[in-house]
């Protein structure tokens, strides 16, 4: 073995690495999350948007210990490899791998419908590749350039939420809200539990992906220090942001009407203000900037977890190299892209259980990001034993009983989602063991690997 020399490069603050944490995440509050309403209703979505919350909010604040203590572009899968070995290196980083590769299809997707609307002329999925192609080269151009736009656009789209919240609040009557609030119900009851659970990936999907700026950690100035900052700062950011909108869009007419459709925030804003104000108009267009903030930060976050697994032997080696000049992971980056762009022309032409392939993937996404949030408080759980004596500048809070509640609610979750998504979990664990397949038989490829510090493990 030769010592590991190539790194990337060390350009990110505080607010960048934030402005990333969020932007990953964004796009969540713009579309998605309505669809619970349908499951579990108004109420009954409250009080899972909550749960969620406080579970990604123990999650983060326990992943941050990992984070410092471990600042490795892998992210979950150095921790859970440092923690378990290969092959629990291999659990995370696959998971994780699947989660980041599976979620931009949908957004860029999402890209698509929204100009297709302002431009019927053009096709949604030339708009979706032609966005991979413009957001792969940002990121190819420079981790400090891409970072950069990433805070731009998601400044831009916290504004315009905010703007929302501003715009609806008149309207708004917690009569509308609650009415039929629990699954169709003005009460309460057992019957409106099963609609709950199934709500689950929509409250999920409001938090997906924040770990992701974790990934950043090898090109963050003192991470011992900023990415706490901007972890912690990115949850509470994301909470507030969630619960708002949700609540403000549902006080303004029958939620009824917001329910199954992708644009639930101007459709509510049309309630309050009608179909031709300047602040519906507004709200349409600065609305992309969700959708490109969480669509360029993923392609940030794959293309880190690519090149680590790479670098360590778990995927071809050629998908490590960095570009001489800008020491970005140029081929991480088209690789994710060339699966995301295949995605979605075959959007049209695969359908699982009833439904399109772009909605598919997003529960697959979601599949990966709950097995890697098991794997990495796992992973904690077994640092704090095996290696007492590590450098933790930044210790979880409430231990053990914040990652306890963390690692319980994403069992849950994951029951959850196989019960009420059979088929795609069996997809999901199909997928998982092809990969186990090609990692029980490329042994030799980690063994020519760079040696790597951060991945020793110790009994």
């Amino acid at each position: 073995m030769t010592t590991q020399t190539t790194t990337l490069k060390r350009t990110l603050g505080s607010f960048r690495l934030w402005g990333i944490a969020v932007g990953l995440v964004i796009s969540g509050e713009y579309f998605g999350w309505s669809y619970g309403w349908a499951q579990a209703g108004t109420m009954g979505f409250l009080i899972v948007a909550i749960a969620i919350a406080a579970m990604y909010c123990a999650f983060i604040f326990s992943f941050t210990e990992l984070t410092t203590a471990i600042p490795h572009a892998g992210g979950p899968f150095a921790y859970a490899y440092r923690a378990f070995g290969p092959t629990g290196g291999f659990i995370a980083g696959f998971a994780t791998l699947i989660e980041f590769v599976f979620a931009p299809p949908a957004i860029a997707m999402a890209i698509g419908a929204y100009l297709n609307v302002q431009f019927p002329t053009l096709d949604p999925k030339w708009i979706a590749c032609s966005a991979y192609i413009i957001f792969m080269a940002l990121n190819i151009l420079g981790v400090s350039i891409a970072a950069t736009f990433e805070l731009i656009v998601t400044l831009l789209a916290i504004f315009e939420l905010l703007v929302f919240m501003g715009v609806v609040a008149p309207g708004f009557s917690w009569e509308n809200f609650s009415a039929n609030g629990w699954a169709g119900s003005n009460t309460f009851s057992e019957l409106a539990l099963p609609g709950m659970f199934a709500a689950i990936p929509f409250a999920i999907w409001f938090f997906l992906a924040i770990e992701g700026a974790s990934m950043a950690a090898e090109e963050a100035k003192d991470p011992q220090r900023t990415i706490p900052r901007a972890l912690g700062g990115g949850i509470i950011t994301l909470t507030i942001l969630a619960i708002g909108v949700m609540i403000f869009a549902g006080g303004v007419g029958d939620w009824r009407t917001l329910s199954n459709i992708n644009d639930p925030l101007p459709q509510a804003m049309k309630v309050v203000v009608g179909d031709n104000s300047g602040w519906l108009h507004m709200l349409v267009w600065l609305g992309l900037f969700g959708l490109v903030a969480s669509f360029h930060g993923i392609i940030m976050g794959y293309s880190r977890q690519i090149y680590s697994l790479a670098r360590a032997g778990y995927l071809p080696a050629s998908l490590a190299k960095l570009n001489s000049r800008t020491r970005t992971p140029t081929l991480a980056i088209l690789a994710g892209g060339v699966v995301g762009i295949a995605a979605i022309f075959s959007d049209s032409l695969i359908t699982i259980s009833g439904m399109p392939l772009t909605a598919c993937i997003v529960t697959m996404s979601v599949f990966g990001a709950i097995v890697m949030y098991i794997t990495s408080m796992a992973a904690l759980f077994k640092l704090r034993r095996s290696e007492p004596n590590l450098i933790r500048p930044f210790k979880a809070p409430l231990f053990p009983f914040a990652p306890a509640f963390a690692l319980a609610m994403a069992v849950l979750c994951l029951a959850a989602m196989v019960y009420y998504n059979t088929l795609l979990a069996m997809i999901f664990g199909v997928m998982m063991l092809a990969g186990y397949l090609w990692f029980r038989s490329t042994a030799a490829a980690r063994d020519r690997a760079a040696l790597d510090p951060q991945l020793r493990v110790v009994s």
